[in-house]
Order: C-alpha cells, then sequence, then structure tokens
C-alpha cells in the first residue's frame, strides 16, 4: 500500500515537471516508420502542378503514372531536378500511357512486348531517380468475355516473374497491383499469381480499396502476403463492401474500374475498408514502405479541387490515425 502511494507520487511529481518543460511533448513523438504519398493521376500530364501542391501540403512522396509523366520519358533527371527544388519524391511511377507501350499479359503474342517495355521503363525512367524502391504496376485489361482462366494468369505471373528478375538488378522490387476491371483482381486471381511468382523477384501493391471492389478482405490479404507487401495503397470502398468477399463493380461501363465507388478515408460511406486497423497492423508490423493515397478525378467533391481533398485527408490523418504534423509532413 505505501509502496504503491509512494509510486503514485513520484509518477505525478515527473509527469507535473515533464508537463512544465518547453517542448516535452514533442520530443516524445515518434514518427510513423512509413511515409505518405499522393497520387498525381487527377493532374494529368500537368505534372508539376501536381509536385506544387503535394509539397505545399508536405507530403514528402508522390506517385505519379506513366501518362503523368509523358513529357518526361526521355528527360527522368529533369523531373527529378522539380522534385528535388519541392522537397518530394517520387515514391515510384505506374506504367501504361501513350505510344506503343504494350500492357497485355495474358495473349502470347503480345506478352514478350509488354515485358520488354516494361524491363526499359523501370531501367530508363525510374531507376535514374535513385531512390525508388518499387515498380508499382498494372497487369493490363481482362480478355475479351471478361472472365479469365488459370493458364491466362499463369502467363502473367510469368510475366512478372520475367521483369522482376531483371528490376531487382537495379535495386528495384517489382510490385503488381490487383485492381478491379483489371486481369488480376479477385481472390482466386490474386492467390494463383502469388502462388506463381517467384517471391525473390516479385512482390505485392496492396490497394486497400481495390482489393475490396475486387472481394478480397484488405487485411487478410496483407497477413497472408505479409513478406511481399511492399506498397499500399490508401483509398476507401462503401462500407455496405466489407467483407462481402463479390467483385462489386459492373463488368463493362464507366464505373467498370472502380471509379465512382472510391471513397476517401475522411468522406462519408467509407466503411469499406478499416482504416484504422490497417494503420495500427502497419505500424506493429514495422512497416517501412510507402503508403499513397491513390486518389483520382472521381473522388473530389463537385466544386472543389483535389488540393482541398487532399488537405482534409492530411487532417484525417493526423486526427484519426494519429500521424504526427511535424514528424510525418513537412511544415
Amino acid at each position: 500500500m505505501t509502496f504503491t502511494r509512494r509510486r503514485f507520487i513520484q509518477t505525478s511529481a515527473a509527469m507535473t515537471a515533464m508537463a512544465g518543460v518547453p517542448g516535452a511533448a514533442l520530443a516524445q513523438a515518434k514518427p510513423l516508420p512509413f511515409r505518405y504519398a499522393y497520387s498525381a493521376t487527377s493532374w494529368d500530364t500537368n505534372v508539376e502542378e501536381a509536385i506544387r501542391v503535394g509539397s505545399k501540403l508536405g507530403f514528402p512522396g508522390i506517385e505519379p503514372f506513366r501518362n503523368n509523366v509523358i513529357n518526361y520519358l526521355g528527360k527522368p533527371l529533369a523531373l527529378k531536378k522539380i522534385m528535388d527544388d519541392h522537397n518530394i519524391q517520387m515514391v515510384t511511377c505506374s506504367n501504361g500511357g501513350g505510344g506503343d507501350f504494350t500492357t497485355n499479359f495474358y495473349d502470347p503474342a503480345k506478352v514478350d512486348k509488354s515485358v520488354k517495355d516494361h524491363i526499359a521503363f523501370a531501367r530508363d525512367f525510374i531507376l535514374p531517380f535513385g531512390y525508388c524502391k518499387h515498380f508499382k504496376m498494372n497487369m493490363g485489361s481482362r480478355p475479351p468475355g471478361y472472365d479469365t482462366n488459370d493458364e491466362q494468369i499463369k502467363r502473367c505471373a510469368d510475366a512478372m516473374n520475367r521483369i522482376g528478375k531483371e528490376t531487382i538488378k537495379f535495386g528495384i522490387k517489382l510490385a503488381p497491383h490487383p485492381h478491379v476491371n483489371s486481369l488480376v483482381q479477385n481472390q482466386q486471381e490474386v492467390d494463383l499469381l502469388m502462388k506463381e511468382t517467384d517471391p525473390s523477384y516479385v512482390w505485392l501493391t496492396a490497394d486497400l480499396s481495390h482489393l475490396v471492389l475486387g472481394g478480397l478482405v484488405p487485411m487478410e490479404v496483407l497477413t497472408t502476403y505479409w513478406s511481399r507487401i511492399v506498397a499500399i495503397h490508401y483509398k476507401g470502398a462503401p462500407t455496405r463492401l466489407k467483407g462481402s468477399r463479390v467483385v462489386a463493380v459492373p463488368r463493362t461501363g464507366e464505373d467498370a474500374g472502380g471509379h465512382g465507388w472510391f471513397r476517401s478515408m475522411s468522406g462519408p460511406d467509407s466503411g469499406g475498408v478499416d482504416f484504422p486497423a490497417i494503420q495500427k497492423y502497419l505500424v506493429a508490423k514495422k512497416y517501412s514502405g510507402w503508403a499513397t493515397l491513390d486518389y483520382d478525378a472521381s473522388m473530389i467533391p463537385k466544386g472543389s479541387t483535389m488540393e482541398a481533398l487532399l488537405a482534409d485527408e492530411k487532417k484525417y490523418l493526423i486526427n484519426v490515425l494519429k500521424a504526427d504534423p511535424k514528424a510525418d509532413f513537412r511544415s
């Protein structure tokens, strides 16, 4: 009893003393083991403006698609200079967009070209930045008729192995991205892809929204394939789809790729993804990659802008997910 009271008095005194020390609370704050980035996709080819906005908001990373950087394909260091001047890093650059670049991984007549194009893009554009650790890539469209077969997924897996075997020589981990209305979207396709790919050459980008829309449970994907997760995409999905285990989006039309189904973290009807639970898991596992707010133009509220949306999401990251405003963002 006496010992307990004495410890209470000592602890209270210490806390009181710490409260009087300027900056004491700040000194105790720990930065997250991972960093936040955002997508440049809604800015189309105006990647310079996307960089300016992200820098203004204090995000340390940006993730463009190939079509966003089409004006810099032959001069990656010029784009790097702009990013350096704005104190922001390119997380990775996704594939697709422009010219004769091929993303077909199911047609035997086109796979070799797709493999060659992706290796060249990683070598000639991503590698010169010097700090990109992974190559996030989509796996192209679904075959005619929409439904896939095992041979098509295995053909895709073989292509991923071939690409990843080369990109790892550059220090870049290949991280394919399951995506609704793409070749790999549902549980069976994801599981077969992971089974048929070599973990020494192929990792995974886990987009939380696309997983839900494809009928997968994000936490199950993370726990099952944790050793191969090198990139996370933060965006929500409709609350009613949480745990549904069915492909929710239509097969054709504007919504087929998930557009119109994505949800911001802070907005209404975003409960399809449990962000606090995901954040807690990533911290516990000491995840050290990037968590990209992969937001597109379909997610911008009417009359608003992507800059305003990202500003709101930064508040959510700080107030709800407990990111530190100083340690995890630039002031």
